[in-house]
């Protein structure tokens, strides 16, 4: 025996006959009473008594005392138009929402202002970018050093040339520039145009405009992996690598930054995306960027960029820290770029003296770094405790000391063994 919701007990089949046309009575029929069987009720319906067959009605509604059967009220005419109508209402209101949502731009960011000393870099490869000189006092006649953004697209001229241009103080000019699509350089009116190759090519256009037979290259994150790449296309025009928490030399598992966050942060950094404007350009991104470009702009997607980078600064640090005062390029950063295989196949064996830096807090695997140490022969491999993925953010001081100490060739003191330390918080 079971019980419906008017309190009438029903056997056997019954029950689950009941409970399925409960879950399927008009809403309007208000519960706790409804009438057993319901109107309409088919033949192979489970028996009842012949009074409950009949249509209840609100001057006769059904009742006994034995629960054959309850009263529901008469709809009233045109109720369920009316709710038919109010649905509708409300579809019409969410897919007005979302469209206005989605044909309305975002707000775009406002041009970064040119940073002390700023200047522009007209390459033959058709980029123009930005670009920031320190110069020693006394010229040694040294290879310049150039430093190398990562992201990709993610620059901090005005930080970085700050930073990387102590090392003017040694004798050698220090270059800092804005690649392609980022920062204050020129963007490509196709996305799909920001490439590796693009990159290698801008590079080799420096070096020409410079003047100089080899270059000391600083990269960090994906700007070192744009440096082995250089590396292994041009050997013969490089003096030295320092390669600053360097991306690998094979694809990371997506989502190692998230690691390091809380479910709350997480839960923030996820819903700064969830826009329909940013959905639909990453959508299109990945078939045809040239569309999903004239859908949303550089300056309006570079500013949600920027929000996003904002909210996912904890993962990057090793502790608190202010935010630098970076410009992403968003098309730079999302549009798809594999790694080759030749960067690997042409820096192995690389007799180019090598300086990797990694920090005890770099979100990045621990193999990332030392694939280059276990495929160049004069490599050295320097920890930093209390270090993140920022690494010369986050100890400044001992980051500049282990770079001047490699490009002067004085003596270092690197981590020798194949495993990461204990105190190393990423993977392995």
């Amino acid at each position: 025996m079971c019980c419906g919701p008017c309190g009438v007990a029903s056997p056997g089949a019954a029950c689950a006959w009941r409970a399925a046309r409960w879950q399927a009575w008009p809403s309007w029929c208000s519960p706790p009473c409804w009438p057993w069987p319901p109107w309409g009720a088919s033949p192979a319906s489970p028996p009842r008594p012949p009074s409950c067959w009949a249509r209840p009605s609100a001057s006769s509604p059904r009742s006994s005392s034995s629960g054959s059967c309850c009263s529901c009220p008469v709809p009233p005419p045109g109720s369920r138009w009316l709710r038919a109508l109010a649905i509708l209402g409300v579809e019409a209101l969410v897919v007005w929402q979302v469209a206005a949502a989605t044909l309305a731009p975002l707000r775009d960011a406002l041009p970064p202002p040119p940073v002390a000393g700023q200047r522009i870099w007209e390459l033959s490869t058709g980029s123009r970018l930005a670009y920031v000189v320190r110069k020693p006092k006394r010229s040694r006649g040294l290879p310049p050093v150039v430093v190398l953004h990562g992201g990709p697209g993610r620059a901090d001229l005005g930080g970085d040339s700050a930073f990387f241009g102590a090392l003017a103080a040694d004798g050698r000019p220090v270059y800092v520039y804005d690649q392609v699509g980022a920062g204050r350089s020129s963007r490509l009116a196709d996305p799909g145009g920001y490439s590796l190759t693009r990159d290698l090519d801008d590079l080799e256009a420096i070096r020409l405009r410079l003047g100089a037979d080899r270059l000391v290259l600083v990269g960090h994150a994906e700007g070192a992996l744009l440096a082995a790449a250089y590396l292994a296309r041009h050997p013969g025009n490089v003096d030295r690598l320092v390669l600053s928490s360097p991306a690998g030399l094979r694809p990371a598992p997506s989502g190692a930054a998230l690691a390091r966050l809380d479910a709350a942060q997480n839960r923030r950094l996820a819903l700064s995306l969830l826009h329909p404007r940013v959905l639909a350009a990453s959508a299109l991104l990945q078939a045809n960027p040239a569309a999903a470009h004239s859908v949303v702009g550089d300056a309006e997607l570079d500013a949600r960029l920027a929000a996003y980078h904002r909210l996912l600064l904890p993962a990057r640090r090793c502790g608190s820290g202010a935010a630098p005062a970076a410009v992403t390029g968003a098309y730079a950063n999302l549009v798809r770029r594999p790694i080759p295989s030749w960067i690997g196949e042409g820096i192995s064996g690389s007799p180019a003296p090598t300086l990797i830096v990694k920090g005890s807090c770099d979100y990045q695997s621990w193999s990332s770094a030392a694939g280059y140490r276990a495929i160049m022969p004069a490599s050295q491999l320097v920890y930093l405790r209390g270090a993140g993925h920022d690494a010369y953010r986050d100890r400044p001081g001992p980051y500049l000391e282990a770079v001047r100490a490699f490009l002067a060739g004085r003596p270092l003191s690197p981590h020798t063994g194949e495993l990461p330390p204990p105190d190393f918080q990423g993977p392995p």
